[in-house]
């Protein structure tokens, strides 16, 4: 009884942070069904305007339109992340050198130059070849990204040299240990690196605003950035909206939100 007394601010804390953390996602949820003028009155109880609130959404904006977008956007560039990061970050341990030490030194660099100061000439390179309001131009310049290298590099170092030496001397192709072997392995290092991907890709605003100039291709950032833009806003229709466009991104990471935790711990150590 002692020990729990002792340990009783401490739950306190942790009780009033996790109400504080999960009170924003429950106010989207219960705005969702409100109408305009009660979310901008702060009420916190579901109120009866879902269907309403829906169907203004859907007559204002091409939703699924929005919804197919960022769907393929963020598909293909957490699998091309994916098998493009893990043959990186295996090949820079595996294949160890100071060589490959320097080079991942500078990629490693390459992650504090902000995304500002190379937009512009990633627009112009795109534009001169023709891919303006493609999914290749949002996709190309996110599929290669340091931190996930660095992320399968440092979970390659858990990863026993001693069965790679078995299996060539079994006569597998470096392909087949890497499909076979490697990769089953590092499971949970994939599965945190896909959640990382997925909901980056998902959410990414500013490169999709800049390169896909048509309005028919716009991912559900841009639309919830379009539909608050106007002079009047139906904040009932747009927290509908952004509730949307969370959903996918949450799905996500409570399915693998184990192995998630597990993949990032074994990159750590």
């Amino acid at each position: 009884m002692t020990k729990k007394l002792r340990n009783a601010p401490a739950y306190i804390f942790l009780t009033i942070f996790a109400v504080f953390s999960v009170f924003p996602l429950y106010f989207m949820m219960v705005s969702a069904t409100n109408t305009s003028q009660e979310v901008l009155g702060s009420k916190l109880l579901p109120g009866t305007n879902l269907l309403e609130n829906f169907n203004n959404l859907v007559a204002q904006q091409d939703l699924g339109s929005a919804l197919y977008h960022s769907a393929v956007n963020a598909i293909l560039t957490t699998v091309l992340s994916l098998i493009f990061c893990s043959f990186a970050g295996y090949g820079f341990e595996i294949y160890h050198s100071k060589g490959k030490d320097r080079l991942m030194a500078v990629l490693l660099l390459a992650m504090m130059i902000p995304f500002a100061a190379t937009m512009i000439p990633l627009f112009q390179l795109f534009a001169q070849n023709g891919l303006i309001n493609s999914t290749a131009a949002v996709i190309l310049p996110t599929i290669s990204t340091p931190f996930l290298i660095l992320l399968f590099r440092q979970a390659s170092r858990n990863f026993p040299h001693e069965i790679l030496e078995a299996a060539r001397l079994d006569g597998l192709s470096e392909i087949a240990i890497f499909a076979r072997i490697y990769l089953p392995t590092m499971r949970a290092t994939y599965a945190a690196a896909a959640v990382i991907t997925f909901m980056a890709a998902w959410n990414n605003f500013l490169w999709p605003k800049v390169i896909l100039v048509d309005s028919a291709y716009q991912t559900m950032p841009m639309l919830i950035s379009n539909f608050s833009s106007g002079y009047v806003t139906d904040y009932g229709a747009l927290m509908l909206a952004v509730l949307i466009a969370s959903l996918p991104a949450m799905v996500i990471f409570l399915v693998l939100q184990r192995a998630f935790a597990e993949g990032i711990t074994g990159a750590i150590k």
